[in-house]
């Protein structure tokens, strides 16, 4: 079978080279068409979009390794209950308010959308669309589940489970398809501003940041997280498993990159793909270099929790455009988006602001830094990028602020300070991950 193979190879090359120039590059242009094209995109879509789904289970992992044990199956519970209900939002208004179609005349701030996601009958397809529209909404949809898994990182283990849902359902049934309106549904910063962002650096991640980091203001910090001007270090329970996380993260990555090229039906289009899993995969790889050289010189040790924020962020950074960048660029666009971690969760640890698993770094700034270098590496401007990011800041921050406050204000948002101290395990699920470890931690 290897042989034939091969003989195969060698016949279909000896093919190409007689072809004429004309040709070979009319063959690369429209390597497919018709329905095999609309299956390749969609086939692309559906790939991506579990890709991203299983950063649910990253993201899940992350969490509950470095939370304490007794609060991991809270952790646990509030990621697949904020998977559950981005599905739910997004299908209800969702996605109509990240794609409304805005007018011409329109300035293309905010549309109220059409309601609930119309799917196609059984057995239609139209194939205008290049796509699948069932894939592209399944494909979108997994994107918003991963902006609420940002707030549950940070907030862990002072945020009661129904508040936190409730946060959850307004971030992904409106605050977050807003932002996604402006750009990927051709408003007001697509039309006017031209700003990009090709899988979501700012769209996705700093949207995420800004709602967690305005979370994390309101609600407070753990107990005894700052106490006399000293910090107090709240070591995760399970690094081994925190580590599994950030592979699943990685992974997942190439479905979030690499799916957001959002055609699959040429030549051109698999050989970008494939360029902007190189780019990725070679950021992150950055990312965790840096961080652990940072890491070694700035506190005299390679800490393994820095250099798993250092592939994330690597990843985060290089996520507005995958494609564009050399191999070298990727790395170097990804490296500072290591150093970002080293140097800024002290500075949150200086304010004050407690965040648990190190996500306002990795998704907020290193968001920010990777919107605004692609004026360097893709066709945007720096100003053009500056608004998206500042616009992004304000209406995420507000809205979020809002929400936040309007539930502290009325049923509360912490837990008791005897519930904080004992777990949430055993007083919001019932269920201990670890039950003799949990009481002795």
């Amino acid at each position: 079978m290897k042989n034939h193979l091969i003989k195969l190879g060698v016949a279909s090359a000896a093919a190409m080279t007689l072809a004429t120039p004309a040709f070979a590059q009319e063959a690369a242009a429209d390597a497919v068409g018709g329905g095999t094209a609309y299956i390749f995109n969609t086939l692309l879509f559906l790939i991506g979009g579990f890709l991203v789904m299983w950063m649910a289970a990253g993201f899940a992992m992350l969490e509950a390794g470095l939370v304490r044990a007794k609060n991991t199956s809270t952790q646990c519970l509030k990621n697949i209950g904020l998977y559950s209900i981005a599905g739910l939002m997004f299908w209800l208004c969702g996605y109509s308010i990240a794609y409304p179609g805005f007018a011409e005349d329109s300035l293309g701030l905010f549309s109220l959308g059409s309601g609930i996601y119309g799917m196609q009958a059984v057995g239609d397809a139209d194939l205008d669309t290049g796509y699948s529209v069932a894939s592209d909404w399944f494909f979108q949809m997994v994107f918003c589940a991963t902006t609420a898994s940002i707030v549950s990182g940070t907030v862990a283990e002072r945020v009661k489970i129904v508040p936190f849902f409730i946060f959850v359902t307004i971030l992904t049934g409106i605050i977050y398809p807003v932002v996604v309106s402006w750009e990927w549904g051709g408003g007001y910063l697509d039309t006017v501003h031209g700003f990009s962002d090709f899988a979501g650096s700012t769209l996705v991640h700093s949207t995420g940041g800004w709602a967690a980091l305005v979370g994390a203001l309101i609600i407070g910090p753990r107990l005894g997280r700052y106490v006399d001007g000293k910090v107090n270090v709240f070591p995760g329970t399970n690094i081994p498993l925190a580590t599994l996380g950030t592979f699943i993260l990685w992974l997942g990555w190439f479905g979030f990159n690499g799916a957001s090229q959002l055609a699959m039906g040429t030549v051109g289009d698999v050989s970008d793909v494939s360029k902007i899993f190189v780019n990725t995969n070679m950021a992150a790889c950055g990312g965790v270099v840096v961080a652990i050289i940072l890491s070694q010189l700035r506190f005299g040790k390679a800490d393994v929790t820095m250099a798993m924020n250092g592939a994330l962020a690597g990843l985060v950074s290089i996520t507005a455009e995958p494609l564009a960048p050399s191999v070298g660029q990727s790395i170097l666009i990804g490296g500072i988006g290591g150093a970002i971690v080293i140097f800024t969760v002290p500075l949150l640890d200086k304010l004050k602001i407690d965040d648990v698993v190190g996500a306002i770094p990795v998704h907020l700034f290193a968001g920010i830094w990777g919107t605004l270098i692609v004026a360097w590496t893709g066709d945007a401007t720096f100003m053009g990028q500056l608004v998206g990011v500042l616009l992004t800041m304000v209406w995420v921050s507000i809205a979020s602020a809002i929400v936040w406050f309007a539930l502290k204000a009325t049923i509360g948002v912490r837990p008791s300070e005897e519930v904080e101290t004992a777990g949430l395990d055993v007083h919001e699920t019932g269920v201990e991950a670890y039950p003799d470890l949990a009481r002795n931690t």
